[in-house]
């Protein structure tokens, strides 16, 4: 199977990036898909445009197959989000090299601490622990992540 192809996300896809980042969000177990959710990330998607985020897409002929988001000024990997059907299938490391190319010498990430899946994998891709800290926005307690250039 080939890799879908990561390329900046267009205008007229933030209703199907917010899809299939509630879908990443929810398939961790943590929060449950609605009408809420989505209406927030859908409106958060712009907001976060504005104020500096690249967003990215893993485009498998058509389907966005996930989201990447990247605060490049500050070198924040800010969202990874692959849809449920593509997990499993080394679409995060994929999505993880095209970060280190855009941010090649330091890259910073927060995840959520109950999200153990996700921070062992970056464990395992080399970021190293730094801190935790409370989100105010959510309430979740935070794990901060740093991944140095040798």
């Amino acid at each position: 199977m080939t890799q879908p192809i990561i390329r900046p996300a267009r205008p007229d896809e933030l209703d199907a990036i917010a899809r299939a980042w509630m879908d990443s969000w929810t398939s961790t177990g943590l929060s449950q898909a609605s009408e809420s959710l989505l209406n927030d990330l859908r409106a958060r998607l712009p907001r976060e445009i504005a104020g500096g985020w690249s967003l990215f897409v893993a485009d498998d002929r058509g389907t966005i197959a996930a989201m990447l988001a990247l605060h490049l000024p500050t070198a924040l990997l800010d969202q990874l989000m692959v849809a449920p059907s593509y997990q499993g299938q080394s679409l995060g490391r994929h999505l993880l090299a095209f970060t280190r190319e855009q941010m090649p010498d330091e890259i910073w990430l927060k995840c959520v601490r109950e999200n153990e899946k996700a921070w062992r994998w970056y464990e395992r891709e080399g970021f190293v622990f730094e801190k935790e800290a409370i989100n105010p926005a959510t309430g979740f307690m935070m794990k901060y992540y740093r991944w140095k250039k040798r």
